[in-house]
């Protein structure tokens, strides 16, 4: 697994259990963030390398500060 494969893998796991912990299913996530579903989904399974603009837009939609969601985001070691 390359390290960029490692960095969306683990991104991928922690913007799940953000989303779980507030109660949201994907589709509910999708709606209040203003993206799409598919485009959720995609980055829950680590399969697409994302926009900032996007970043922004699901924690919006999880109704959090950036800091707060990326708090405990651990950056993989290469």
């Amino acid at each position: 697994m390359t390290n960029k494969e490692k960095i969306l893998t683990q991104f991928a796991t922690h913007l799940t259990r953000l989303r779980k912990e507030k109660g949201l299913s994907i589709h509910q996530l999708a709606a209040i963030s203003g993206l799409e579903y598919s485009q959720i989904q995609r980055i829950e399974k680590g399969k697409v390398n994302f926009a900032f603009s996007t970043l922004v837009m699901l924690a919006q939609g999880l109704e959090m500060e950036l800091d707060e969601m990326l708090g405990e985001y651990k950056i993989p070691k290469s």
